[in-house]
C-alpha cells in the first residue's frame, strides 16, 4: 500500500508517480517562485536595475559595437550607478560591464557600446 503523500504547498494528497513532489504544476511553480525570490527589497531593486540596464544596452547595441549619446541612454532610463563589473585596458580606458554588454565613455556625451567577449 503506497504511503499518503501530501503536497508541501497546498497540503492536498499527491496522486501519481512515486517520485512526484507536488500535486500540480501550479503548486510546483508557486514553491519554486517563493524559494528563489529574494526577501530583501534592496537586492530586488538592484537586480531590477541591472536587468533594465542590460536590456537597454542590448536593445541599442544590435550590431555588437555602436556609438550612442548619453542623453539617449538616460532617456531610456539607464542608471550609470549599476553595473556588474569593470575592465581597465593597458591604455587606461575603463569599460563598464553589464553582464555581456559593456560601455566606454568616449566623451562627456558619447559612449561606445560593445558586446563583451572573454
Amino acid at each position: 500500500m503506497p504511503e499518503n503523500r501530501i503536497c508541501p504547498v497546498c497540503e492536498d494528497p499527491i496522486i501519481g508517480r512515486i517520485d512526484k513532489k507536488f500535486c500540480s504544476d501550479q503548486c510546483r511553480n508557486s514553491y519554486n517562485n517563493r524559494r528563489y525570490s529574494y526577501k530583501k527589497p534592496l537586492v530586488q531593486k538592484i537586480n531590477r536595475t541591472l536587468k533594465k540596464n542590460y536590456n537597454i544596452l542590448l536593445g541599442i547595441n544590435k550590431t555588437g559595437k555602436t556609438k550612442v549619446k548619453r542623453s539617449i541612454l538616460l532617456q531610456e532610463g539607464f542608471d550609470f550607478n549599476y553595473f556588474t563589473g569593470s575592465y581597465t585596458t593597458q591604455k587606461g580606458a575603463t569599460y563598464r560591464l553589464c553582464y555581456d554588454q559593456a560601455y566606454l565613455v568616449l566623451s562627456e556625451e558619447l559612449y561606445l557600446l560593445i558586446q563583451w567577449k572573454d
